[in-house]
């Protein structure tokens, strides 16, 4: 008897196992289905993206405007008037300074060339100008033999920076449209759904708009702490462009990582041809230092209760979206990581067995 029990046990296990890996397998198709469309679809995808995140960043304001009486046209229109000129502005503060500024980085970048030159001519080294200079005329030759391909380069990079003027257009008039009717979106979606779609589908959307901008108003807090720090250390070394480096420092804190790396790389590379190897090396100590306080201390207390992610999932979704699509990939890793635990959140919710209701003696019904 307990015997036939056992094999009815092994056989009812193992068909609730084949029915939840017949689920999973079919929830990876429908994954990679959507994957796929949303891949054949990028050109409109990804100005939608864009789309919103510059959205969760303006609609504060654009809210405030709304509840003191502006018209929610009028109200949109100013809001991205605005942004359009701070976003000049930025770009304004870094370009003209870096402009300006040109000359003596030229100067220094042959200065530490020559440098290099003659590091290199001593011990250990020891290589002297006719191997430098057969060095250089092999490169040249090797440059002279990838004509084709960096010219082909050169048109594939001018098509990308088209692209991302069109994209950049076609997202702020996107964004205009979400600041102005993105309160009627979620009640027209819920007319437009059958049956219990017509609150699960909104509720989600919700909650996962409220994540989107808790990240992006965190990560514009870290860049600007980050930026702070980063720009002081600068300004007391006397490493030229220091407010430009801020600048950079806040723009790229919104690409989690890869653009810490970037913006200190920079950085480190404007000090040691300007000021010098030992204030190149004090730079770099100041950029590890913050962004270790920023790692370990500011984004645990600034993300923890918007996001609920551990640093470890962030890093790994930043290393995976860098993997798969470079730094798009790495600009989206994070918020996509938080808006799949919230969708995850929402059905353990919905799945999960309610409350039992309390008898009149007080027990467990």
């Amino acid at each position: 008897m307990s015997a036939t029990l056992n094999a009815g046990r092994t056989r009812a296990a193992l068909r609730t196992s084949a029915r939840v890996s017949g689920e999973l397998l079919l929830v990876l198709v429908a994954s990679a289905a959507v994957l796929w469309v949303l891949g054949r679809m990028w050109s409109v995808a990804w100005p939608l993206i864009v789309a919103l995140l510059l959205t969760t960043l303006t609609w504060p304001p654009t809210r405030f405007l709304r509840r003191h009486g502006l018209p929610p046209a009028f109200a949109a229109a100013l809001v991205t008037v605005l942004f359009l000129l701070v976003a000049a502005g930025t770009v304004a503060l870094i370009a003209v300074p870096v402009a300006s500024e040109s000359g003596e980085l030229a100067d220094g970048v042959v200065e530490g060339v020559e440098r290099l030159r003659e590091w290199a001519a001593g011990p250990p080294l020891n290589i002297d100008d006719a191997q430098i200079a057969g060095a250089f005329d092999t490169a040249t030759a090797r440059i002279q033999d990838s004509a084709g391909a960096i010219a082909t380069t050169a048109v594939t990079g001018v098509s990308t920076i088209f692209s991302g003027v069109v994209t950049a257009v076609l997202a702020l008039f996107l964004m205009f449209f979400f600041l102005k009717d993105g309160p009627r979106f979620l009640p027209w979606l819920g007319r437009q759904l059958p049956g219990r779609l017509a609150t699960d589908v909104p509720a989600v959307a919700e909650r996962c708009w409220l994540t989107l901008g808790s990240f992006v108003r965190s990560q514009a807090l870290v860049g600007l702490i980050d930026a702070v720090l980063i720009g002081l250390g600068l300004w007391i070394l006397d490493v030229p462009l220091v407010l430009p480096l801020a600048v950079l420092t806040f723009v790229s804190a919104f690409v989690p990582i890869v653009g810490a790396l970037f913006a200190g790389f920079v950085a480190v590379l404007i000090a040691l041809v300007s000021n010098g190897l030992s204030d190149a090396l004090i730079v770099l100590a100041i950029i590890v230092v913050v962004q270790q306080l920023e790692g370990n201390v500011l984004q645990p207390m600034i993300q923890s209760r918007g996001l609920g992610l551990h640093a470890a999932v962030v890093l790994l979704a930043v290393t995976l979206g860098g993997s798969l699509t470079g730094i798009v990939g790495s600009l989206l890793a994070v918020p996509v990581a938080a808006l799949i635990a919230v969708v995850w959140n929402y059905l353990r919710e919905q799945l999960s067995d309610p409350p039992l209701a309390p008898r009149a003696d007080g027990s467990s019904a």
